[in-house]
C-alpha cells in the first residue's frame, strides 16, 4: 500500500483523541504535581469517594479500566495509606474500596488544584466549548462500539 493510500494522522479519530489526552494529560499531570499525585490517581481517588465502598468492578466500569490497570494503580495509593481494600460484608469474595481518613486529607489537597488546573484550561479553550468537549466526550465513553460476529 502506498503512503499516499494511508489516512493522515489528521483523519484518524484515535489518533487525534489519544494525542490531545496525552497533551491534557500532562497538563494536569503538572498541575497536580505539588499534591505528589497524578491526574489519574486523582480521579480514581475522587470516583472512589463518589462511589461509596463501590467494588473493584464498578469502580472499573465507571472509568472504563480492567481490573488488572485498576489494581495497578491502586496500589501506590494503598501503599501511601489513602486507600483500602474491604471484603464486602455480604459476599467476602468481593472487594470494596474505601478512601482512609488520610485519603480523605489528600483527596481535599488534590482538589484544589484540580480546580486550578479545570480553570486554565476552560480560560484557554473557552467554557462553552470545554463543556461541549465534554458532553461529546461522555457521549463517546457510552457508546457501543462490538463488532458483529464475523461470517
Amino acid at each position: 500500500m502506498s503512503k499516499d493510500a494511508l489516512p493522515g494522522l489528521t483523519l484518524c479519530n484515535n489518533a487525534l483523541l489519544r494525542r490531545a489526552a496525552r497533551k491534557l494529560g500532562q497538563f494536569y499531570d503538572d498541575v497536580l504535581a505539588p499534591s505528589g499525585l497524578k491526574a489519574t490517581q486523582q480521579g480514581l481517588l475522587y470516583q472512589i469517594h463518589i462511589g461509596d465502598e463501590p467494588t473493584m468492578g464498578a469502580i472499573a466500569a465507571a472509568l472504563v479500566m480492567d481490573l488488572s490497570a485498576l489494581g495497578h494503580t491502586l496500589k501506590p495509593l494503598i501503599r501511601d495509606g489513602y486507600v483500602e481494600t474491604i471484603a464486602d460484608p455480604d459476599d467476602r469474595r468481593i472487594k470494596r474500596v474505601r478512601l482512609t481518613p488520610r485519603g480523605l486529607v489528600k483527596l481535599d489537597e488534590v482538589m484544589k488544584l484540580w480546580h486550578v488546573a479545570q480553570q486554565r484550561f476552560e480560560d484557554v479553550v473557552g467554557k462553552d466549548q470545554a463543556a461541549s468537549l465534554r458532553a461529546a466526550l461522555d457521549g463517546i465513553a457510552a457508546l457501543d462500539f462490538d463488532l458483529p460476529p464475523a461470517g
